[in-house]
């Protein structure tokens, strides 16, 4: 098997930025942020407002140690030289071209995406939606952009679907965010093609505070895909986006994201979604890279009928703590939602499934499945399985199962009697365990989160 190459996403490229804010968070750099992007007052007031709260509110005293986070080492916002949102790929400075390039963007543009965005550190550097979407009234921009164009509109859902008061970090991200996607599907509009953005963090000691905001409006359909990575420095970066999705009453919404942040970044990322009447929401996460990773993706099913399938895989090596799951209420009658976590483990990493399913008192008939899959390469690796379910409707049907295995002898023995290496064995049991995640990724993403693992299995069993 060749040797993978992961320059591509731990190399940082040359770049030149044109302004940094310095290290730490005041009240000044939050009124300058507002103030670079020209924002209207209300959004002012909304940062502020955060802010206090972000003073206020204490961290996370469970999961992953976070005591290595230092704030006062961050910087909040940096801007690359680069017109903001070219719609043009040759208008990209060649430096940060050179980057998405190496990512293979704009390459999966032209191949199968209806739409594009990319972000470099806190700016939008190009973003591109097909004109026949743009026809049938698809609003797909920086989030920056959308402010100024669509300032009621936004107004009407940011941070409507994940307050700030929900924990520290959403209380920083509505403070300091910067770009991100914002996008809107009209009534009966259904896209083929996925929509895709892409998330760059270049600089040292940086934060990376994107917002995406989708709304699905009734009988409309869209697949949106987000890829992340960063380069590998000594000094500890921070990501916390936060992802809202509105899916209106019949619509279908799937949100796919593979997160390879490099492991100094920490990956503290909140995502949920509010489900109308007899609509659909799927989440399918890959989350690797990252030294510590708390994401816990959210469904809350308001409407009857409505459903959720959320689809998983974490993978942790040597240093890194994978603290994942997903959030499911049901408040509605005859609700559904399937929960399928797959996690790997070696060289003493640790993954973390943590889970929380409510059915609330008049959800009737809600059904819920949630099935635990954890594999530890080693016998110094480590996995936990935390699922919390709370049932108040007594007419519902629940099931939880949960296995952990280890890469066995015998399996590694009968491989290697047809002729693979010990190496090649391992990675293709891996390759047949995180399948069910593979498979239901559009072909660009299963292929590179297919040779991300393989890269992460190198050596493992040596």
């Amino acid at each position: 098997m060749s040797k993978i190459d992961r320059s591509a996403y731990d190399d940082p490229v040359l770049s030149k930025i044109v302004f940094k804010l310095p290290d730490g968070l005041t009240e000044d750099a939050v009124r300058l942020i507002s103030k670079d992007k020209n924002e209207p007052e209300w959004m002012l007031h909304h940062r502020l407002h955060c802010f206090k709260l972000f003073e206020q509110l204490k961290m996370p005293d469970w999961g992953p140690d976070l005591e290595k986070l230092d704030l006062s080492k961050i910087s909040f916002f940096a801007k690359p030289d680069s017109v903001s949102n070219a719609t043009s790929w040759d208008a990209v400075p060649k430096e940060i071209k050179l980057t998405f390039e190496r990512l293979g963007i704009p390459e999966a543009e032209r191949k199968s995406l209806a739409g594009v965005g990319a972000q470099y550190e806190s700016q939008v550097v190009y973003h591109k939606l097909q004109e026949d979407l743009e026809n049938k009234g698809v609003i797909f921009l920086d989030m920056d952009v959308a402010l100024q164009k669509y300032p009621e509109l936004v107004k009407q859902y940011f941070m409507k679907c994940v307050p700030p008061s929900l924990h520290k970090f959403a209380a920083l991200h509505g403070a300091v965010w910067s770009g991100g996607t914002f996008l809107y599907v009209p009534a009966n509009v259904i896209i083929d093609k996925p929509l895709q953005a892409y998330f760059r963090m270049n600089a040292k000691k940086m934060g990376q505070f994107e917002h995406t905001l989708i709304v699905v409006e009734e009988n409309a359909q869209v697949h949106y895909m987000e890829g992340c990575s960063a380069p590998q420095y000594e000094q500890a970066s921070l990501h916390a986006g936060c992802v809202e999705v509105f899916v209106k009453k019949n619509a279908r919404t799937r949100y796919s994201s593979v997160e390879n942040w490099s492991k100094n970044t920490f990956n503290l990322n909140t995502k949920r979604a509010l489900v109308d009447e007899n609509a659909l929401m799927e989440w399918i996460n890959g989350n690797m890279g990252s030294g510590v990773t708390m994401l816990y993706p959210c469904t809350v099913l308001k409407g009857k009928n409505s459903s959720a399938n959320c689809l998983g895989i974490a993978f942790a090596g040597k240093g890194q703590n994978q603290d994942t799951g997903m959030k499911v209420y049901h408040l509605a009658s005859n609700t559904t939602s399937i929960i399928k976590s797959k996690s790997i483990s070696k060289n003493g990493g640790i993954t973390t499934y943590r889970g929380l399913v409510k059915i609330a008192k008049g959800a009737f008939n809600s059904k819920v499945n949630v099935q635990c899959d954890a594999l530890m390469a080693d016998n110094s690796s480590e996995s936990n399985t935390i699922p919390y379910i709370e049932v108040l409707e007594p007419h519902s049907t629940t099931t939880h199962e949960a296995t952990v295995g280890k890469i066995g002898d015998d399996q590694i023995f009968y491989l290697m009697s047809r002729g693979l290496s010990e190496e090649q064995a391992a990675q293709m049991i891996v390759s047949g365990f995180v399948e069910p995640v593979i498979k239901q990724l559009p072909v660009e993403y299963a292929i590179e989160l297919n040779r991300l693992i393989e890269l992460e299995m190198e050596g493992s069993l040596g």
